[in-house]
């Protein structure tokens, strides 16, 4: 039986509006064992990027139980939540977020060195799998859009992170170069047995996954 790595109770948010607060999710559970890929669907203002945030430790709910690896992350301070991505949450952003005055060869060590998992001889496994092999002396500003996002997609893996949250990960580019990228991340996600929570607009993107769940006015429809 897989390991139950992620799992939502009633998970409540609402942020500060100019008439009161203003609800984004309302009681949303879910569940996510390793090895599972799931879509989190949903329209513009559903919740799906602030749940994310909600599991990656990056912000807090008003009110429920996250738990990630057996950690309950609503339970830890700032600096636990930070100790969590670096060890076992690893996070793929739509913008890139790389470090410009490191070559792609360091952004791409980054934060497995962070976590204390540095592995050349992996990190060297990534780049060559991402195409990124010719590139590793160059400075993120002299690669394309893709293989900037190619390169946050192996910072990420690198770390060997326990659960891996993609938040459009592929929403900055063009259709073909999208196609490319999500099938590498999903590929290589899937040789770790990590768990995969993505967000998208992406109907298409979504069918790739395990399954999926589409929110809809802050709540699992």
């Amino acid at each position: 039986m897989a390991l139950m790595l992620l799992r939502l109770r009633d998970i409540h948010k609402s942020f500060a509006g100019a008439e009161g607060p203003v609800p984004v999710l309302r009681g949303v559970d879910l569940d996510l064992a390793a090895g599972e890929s799931l879509a989190l669907t949903g329209e513009s203002g559903s919740g799906k990027s602030t749940l994310l945030h909600l599991v990656g430790g990056l912000d807090r709910p008003d009110r429920g139980r996250i738990e990630v690896a057996g950690t309950e992350v609503t339970a830890l301070d700032d600096s636990g939540r930070a100790a969590l991505r670096r060890g076992t949450v690893g996070v793929v952003f739509q913008q890139f977020n790389l470090i410009p005055s490191l070559t792609v060869g360091d952004n791409i060590a980054f934060q497995a060195r962070i976590a204390g998992r540095h592995e050349p001889v992996r990190a060297t496994a990534l780049a060559e799998r991402l195409g990124l092999a010719p590139h590793l002396a160059k400075y993120p500003e002299q690669l394309s859009g893709g293989q900037q996002q190619r390169c946050a997609i192996a910072r990420t893996l690198a770390a060997r992170p326990a659960l891996v949250l993609a938040d459009e990960p592929t929403g900055n580019l063009d259709e073909a170069t999208a196609e490319e990228v999500l099938g590498a991340m999903l590929e290589l996600v899937a040789e770790t047995g990590a768990a995969l929570l993505m967000v998208t607009h992406s109907q298409h993107h979504a069918a790739r996954m395990g399954r999926r769940l589409h929110l809809h006015a802050g709540r699992i429809a």
